[in-house]
């Protein structure tokens, strides 16, 4: 501190000292020296808390040291006890120690007590209201405490505050909380003290309580106390810890129907919610299909029904993405079901994954707490499914990149191999033609065929070396048409395949025909005169996987070679004219299908094409 400044410091009403980084009193203005009672002679070059050791157990060494320590400014307030003054003590740190302001304040503080007192008796006229002397004795209780309590205030007047946290059922511990937080209070250590309890109710169930002790000013009357029943925001505060937790469980599933299991059962323990569930939305069908549920929802309806498009306030709130309330559906008109023995329920949409619905029995069950913390819960469930989402989309797109890494290594030994072969052909015949007279008599036969080969060859190897995920866009088609528009794109007669029933699914209709025509071929390969071909439909009559399949009475496939037909390995005898049935196999999983092959009851060959969920018998 320089000269020129110490006579504006001396003019400041604030008490202001200096201390330097030891906490040594550097200098003190006049006011400084009234309100410490010691000259600045004597003060300089001392240690504060050597000087005024009473300080050391006020606020003054946390507040200095944190300002020194983080070089902030630091306030405060604190009671001289001998001058019964409030001071505002404000501390500014700089390189070289601390300059420090102190500040009356007790008007304030005193305007600030009554306020907060006045305040205190508006805010509590719903809770129980205890008035004490300064020997514990209730001078005063109110409605609330009577209801509180169970007991008629004029058995309470004049007791001591202990009959007060007996007939609470308050635990002897918690007693002696209470009767320090009334003693802190009294003497004025506290303006203001709070504790949370539990207490027993006048019915004898479990709660919570809020007590909060502030002084009055009053002829008999010292202390109140008053006491706010915080059960239901105890158990909410709870319920949410507990959701956080639940949160933990369901991202660390990556299983959809797991998550929702979870999510469930969760608002079933959690939050008392015994008839719930989780529809989640089947994307290809493009409807609502029931994937979790209580055992009380499935007690009450035998089993959870799946939404179509348009049906139900399920599929109202779905597409409005808002979470519904609804407190009496006897008032709903156009039910999904309007024999529903459910009179009210929450609908909380799932993100665009689907949706959480809980019912009750009784009309008004349900309150804004509920409409919340459900609110979270589908939050957390949807954080979940999104997540779960990502890690398959990655896990599908790393199997694809393999099975195409294993597709193209396929298509090199067949480009090595099987074209080699077909060139060997046309070299063969043209060395064959050239022991004679010089022309192509064979150009019309062996050449062109053998050409002709090497063209379908090229074509599947495009068609293989597709990603599996590259299906253009899915339309409904007639199995009967696509089988028409295949075997005229194929080597076999018309009239050589019977189609057993006629049926619709939904496909890439380039692809599903290419499909088709491969197999046929396949089976025209392994034929030596004409072929005739089988098409029927799979999972109708036994529940199965629903597909079909095509029989051929071509040349039977060997068993122990029916996995190696649907791999392009290079010495494939099978696979003639080019991938043959590693084609079929390959478009079928594009569209998400699963392909086998086995032998037929009476010979032939079998391609199974199962998984085809789109798949429908069509009336003639």
């Amino acid at each position: 501190m320089t000269l020129r400044s110490v006579p504006i410091v001396d003019r400041v009403t604030d008490a202001f000292f200096a201390l330097d980084t030891g906490f040594r009193f550097t200098y003190l203005n006049d006011r400084a020296e009234t309100l410490l009672e010691r000259d600045r002679e004597e003060l300089i070059g001392r240690v504060m808390w050597d000087e005024f050791p009473q300080t050391v157990e006020t606020q003054f060494p946390d507040g200095f040291h944190r300002a020194m320590d983080e070089q902030i400014p630091v306030s405060f307030e604190i009671y001289h006890t001998q001058l019964e003054t409030w001071f505002e003590a404000r501390a500014y740190p700089s390189e070289s120690g601390l300059s420090v302001y102190m500040r009356d304040v007790t008007e304030r503080r005193a305007q600030e007590t009554t306020l907060a007192q006045h305040a205190a008796v508006v805010e509590a006229v719903r809770d129980a209201i205890v008035t004490l002397d300064r020997n514990r004795e209730i001078i005063t209780v109110n409605g609330a405490t009577e209801a509180f309590l169970g007991a008629d205030r004029s058995t309470l007047v004049g007791e001591h505050v202990e009959t007060l946290t007996e007939r609470a059922g308050i635990a002897d511990e918690h007693a002696v909380e209470i009767g320090r937080a009334i003693t802190d209070v009294d003497v004025r250590n506290a303006d203001r003290r709070q504790l949370e309890l539990p207490y027993t109710g006048p019915d004898g169930d479990d709660r919570m309580g809020e007590f909060r002790f502030v002084p009055i000013e009053d002829n008999v009357a010292t202390v109140a106390l008053v006491v706010r029943d915080v059960t239901d925001r105890h158990e909410y505060d709870r319920v949410v810890t507990s959701l956080h937790e639940v949160t933990r469980w369901l991202l660390e599933s990556d299983d959809p129907e797991e998550i929702c299991a979870i999510a469930v059962h969760a608002g079933s323990d959690l939050l008392g919610l015994p008839i719930s569930g989780v529809w989640l939305l089947e994307e290809e069908q493009g409807y609502l299909e029931p994937v979790a549920g209580t055992a009380g929802a499935h007690d009450e309806f035998g089993g959870l029904p799946r939404f179509n498009p348009g049906e139900g306030l399920v599929w109202d709130v779905f597409e409005s993405g808002e979470v519904e309330l609804f407190d009496d559906l006897e008032t709903i008109e156009q039910l999904y079901n309007p024999e529903t023995p459910l009179r009210s329920e929450i609908i909380a949409p799932i993100g665009t994954h689907g949706v959480l619905m809980t019912g009750s029995l009784e009309s008004n069950w349900f309150d804004e707490t509920d409409v919340d913390l459900i609110s979270t819960l589908v939050e957390n469930t949807r954080a979940a499914l999104d997540r779960a989402e990502r890690e398959r989309v990655l896990r599908d797109r790393t199997a694809d990149l393999e099975r195409q890494t294993e597709r193209l290594e396929a298509v090199a030994e067949v480009l090595s191999s099987d074209l080699q072969q077909q060139l060997d052909a046309v070299a063969d015949a043209l060395e064959d033609d050239g022991a004679g007279k010089w022309e192509f008599p064979l150009a019309e036969d062996t050449v062109e065929t053998t050409l002709d080969r090497a063209e379908r060859l090229v074509d599947d190897v495009r068609e293989f070396a597709r990603n599996a995920t590259a299906v253009g866009t899915r339309s409904r088609l007639r199995l009967e048409s696509a089988v028409d528009d295949a075997v005229a794109a194929s080597h076999i007669d018309e009239g050589s395949v019977v189609v057993d029933a006629a049926a619709t699914l939904r496909a890439d209709p380039d692809r599903f025909i290419h499909l088709l025509e491969t197999a046929f071929d396949s089976a025209a390969a392994r034929a030596e005169g004409d072929v005739t071909i089988q098409i029927g439909l799979l999972g109708f009559d036994d529940g199965g996987s629903r597909g079909f399949f095509l029989l051929d009475d071509a040349a039977e496939i060997p068993a122990n070679a029916h996995d190696r037909v649907l791999d392009p390995t290079a010495d494939d005898d099978t696979a003639i004219d080019g991938l043959g049935l590693a084609l079929v196999r390959a478009i079928a999983e594009a569209h998400g299908w699963d392909c086998t092959v086995t032998n037929g009851d009476n010979g032939g060959t079998c391609v199974e094409v199962r998984d085809v969920t789109t798949l429908e018998k069509r009336l003639e």
